[in-house]
C-alpha cells in the first residue's frame, strides 16, 4: 500500500466524521474533523478507530489494495497487557478511539519507554510513544495545589502526587487565585501525551474552601457533567467524577491538610471551563451525562492506543443501555454503519446503539451478561463475512477474509461455477460484493447473514436473538437474517 492511499484512508475517515460530530460513540467524534483517543487507560468518547477500517473498505474499490490489512496494522493495540475490567465500571471519558498515524508509518511505536519499537529493514526505529495523564490525575494535582495555596498562601509552580499506576508524577500548576482566607484555586493543563484526545490541553481547575466538618467534600463545577441516567458509577444527580479520581482528589488534599496540621475540612470543586463544549463531541450526552465532561482515570496515566480502553467503553455502553431498560442493542463497527443503523431502527433510543469496533464475541458476551435479549449487527460485508466464517474478533490480523468460504456460500446461493471461481480468487471483500450485486444474487447476502447469526449464537451457546443486517457503503441493505437461539 502506498503512503498516498494510506493517507487518503485517514482523510476520508476524518472527512466523514466531520458530518457526524454528534452521533458517535463517540466517544467519540473529536473536533468534528479529528477522531482522537482520550485517556488510553480509560474509555472511549470520540470515534476514530472503527472509522479508519470503514474508510479503508471504501478505498478498496478505487485502489484495489488490501487496505483492510493495513488498517488492521494501524489499529493494532500496543499495550495488550493493560489491566482490563476494573475499567469497565467507568464510563467513557472524553475520548475515544485512537487517532491513527498515517498507515505508511507502519506503526513503529513502542509499547512503553524502554521497550524497542518494531523495525523495518534499513529504517531507524521510531522513538517510544509518550504517555499522558488523565483528567482525574490533573484534578487531583490541581486540588492539592489549591489546598496548599489556601493554607499557606504559597503559589506552588508544581505539585507531585501519587498515581494509581504505582508511581509519582509532578504536574505544573497555573492560574492561582486566592479570595481572602476562605477560597483558593489553581489549575493544571492536561497533557494527553502522544495519544491526543478531546481534553488534550484542557484547563482542569480546582477551587477549595474551608468547611466546618472534617474531611474532604468533592463536587463538580462548570464544565463537569451531571449524571441523569442510571447505570453509571455515580448516582443520578451527582457530578461525573468517577470513583478512582474521587479517591485521588481526596487523598491528595488530605495529604496537604495533614502536612500542615489543619483540622478543618475542605470542599473541593473541580471545573473545566471548556468542558461543556468538549462534551458535545463525546458520548456523554448519550450516556445521560449533561453539562460537561467526565473526570476519569483508573490508573492516572494515558497509555497510547490502549485496546482495553475501547473494550471498557463497550461494556459501559451496554451497561447504560441495559440500565435504561433496553432489551435490544444495535452493534456496529463504527460511525458510518451506526449512522445508517440509527436511521434503520429509529424507534430505538440513542443509548441502544453501540460501536463495538472489532470485538464481536466480547460484545455478545457482555450483552448477554447484562440481560440483553436481542442483538442486531449492522455493518458492511467485509467485516461481517468474517463473523459468518466464525471469527469473533474481526481485526484483519486475527481474521483475514476467507475467500474460499465466500465461494462456498456463493455456490450454495446459486452462483455460477465461473462466479464461484472468481470469488475464490478475489482480492478484497468489496470485489465479492460487487460481483454478487451485479449478478443480482441477494440470496448470497442473506445466506451470509444467516451464517453470521449462527456463528454468533454458537459462540454464546444460545439464549439470545441475533439479527444481522449487511449494508453497502451508502447504507443500502444487501441482506438480513434473524435467528432465535
Amino acid at each position: 500500500m502506498t503512503k498516498e492511499i494510506a493517507d487518503q484512508a485517514v482523510r476520508q475517515n476524518r472527512g466523514q466524521e466531520s458530518g457526524e460530530a454528534g452521533a458517535g460513540q463517540a466517544e467519540r467524534v473529536e473536533q468534528a474533523a479529528r477522531p482522537e483517543f482520550d485517556q488510553g487507560s480509560e474509555q472511549l468518547e470520540q470515534v476514530g478507530g472503527p472509522e479508519f477500517a470503514e474508510a479503508a473498505e471504501r478505498l478498496e474499490h478505487a485502489a484495489g489494495s488490501e487496505i483492510e490489512q493495513m488498517a488492521g496494522q494501524v489499529r493494532q493495540p500496543i499495550e495488550p497487557g493493560l489491566p482490563g475490567f476494573d475499567q469497565a465500571t467507568e464510563q467513557p471519558e472524553q475520548a475515544s478511539f485512537p487517532e491513527f498515524k498515517p498507515a505508511a508509518e507502519q506503526v513503529k511505536q513502542a509499547v512503553e519507554p524502554g521497550l524497542p519499537a518494531p523495525e523495518s529493514a534499513g529504517e531507524t526505529p521510531a522513538p517510544p510513544l509518550r504517555r499522558g495523564y488523565t483528567t482525574g490525575a490533573c484534578a487531583a494535582a490541581a486540588a492539592a495545589g489549591a489546598a496548599t495555596l489556601l493554607i499557606t498562601g504559597e503559589s506552588l509552580p508544581a505539585v507531585e502526587i501519587d498515581l494509581p499506576a504505582g508511581f509519582r508524577h509532578t504536574f505544573e500548576l497555573t492560574g492561582w487565585q486566592c479570595a481572602g482566607s476562605h477560597t483558593a484555586s489553581c489549575a493544571t493543563v492536561k497533557d494527553a501525551g502522544d495519544d491526543p484526545d478531546a481534553t488534550h490541553l484542557a484547563w482542569i481547575e480546582a477551587s477549595v474552601s474551608w468547611r466546618d466538618q472534617p474531611g474532604v467534600e468533592i463536587d463538580g463545577g462548570r464544565g463537569v457533567g451531571r449524571v441523569t441516567k442510571p447505570g453509571l458509577p455515580m448516582g443520578v444527580g451527582e457530578a461525573a467524577i468517577n470513583p478512582v479520581p474521587r479517591r485521588m482528589i481526596q487523598e491528595a488534599v488530605s495529604a496537604v491538610l495533614e502536612e500542615h496540621g489543619a483540622v478543618r475540612g475542605l470542599r473541593v470543586v473541580i471545573s473545566v471551563p471548556e468542558g461543556e463544549s468538549i462534551a458535545m463531541k463525546t458520548l456523554n450526552p448519550r450516556l445521560g451525562i449533561l453539562g460537561g465532561i467526565s473526570i476519569l482515570g483508573t490508573r492516572g496515566v494515558v497509555t497510547p492506543f490502549s485496546t482495553e480502553a475501547y473494550k471498557a467503553s463497550v461494556v459501559q455502553a451496554i451497561s447504560v443501555a441495559a440500565a435504561a431498560g433496553n432489551r435490544q442493542v444495535v452493534l456496529t463497527t463504527g460511525g458510518s454503519s451506526e449512522k445508517y443503523a440509527i436511521a434503520m431502527f429509529a424507534e430505538l433510543p440513542e443509548e441502544a446503539f453501540i460501536q463495538m469496533g472489532e470485538y464481536v464475541g466480547f460484545s455478545l458476551e457482555h450483552a448477554k451478561a447484562y440481560g440483553i435479549r436481542k442483538v442486531t449487527f449492522v455493518g458492511m460485508a467485509g467485516k461481517f463475512s468474517k463473523v459468518a466464517q466464525g471469527a469473533m474478533l474481526i481485526h484483519s490480523k486475527n481474521a483475514p477474509v476467507d475467500f474460499g468460504f465466500l465461494a462456498t456460500v456463493a455456490a450454495g446461493a446459486g452462483a455460477s461455477p465461473e462466479q464461484v471461481q472468481e470469488i475464490a480468487a478475489a482480492n478484497t471483500a468489496s470485489q465479492v460484493v460487487d460481483m454478487m450485486t451485479e449478478a443480482g444474487n441477494y440470496t448470497f447476502f442473506e445466506q451470509l447473514c444467516r451464517h453470521a447469526c449462527e456463528q454468533s449464537l454458537a459462540h454464546m451457546n444460545g439464549g439470545m436473538i441475533v439479527e444481522m443486517v449487511l449494508i453497502t457503503m451508502k447504507g443500502r441493505v444487501l441482506g438480513r437474517a434473524e435467528i432465535h437461539g
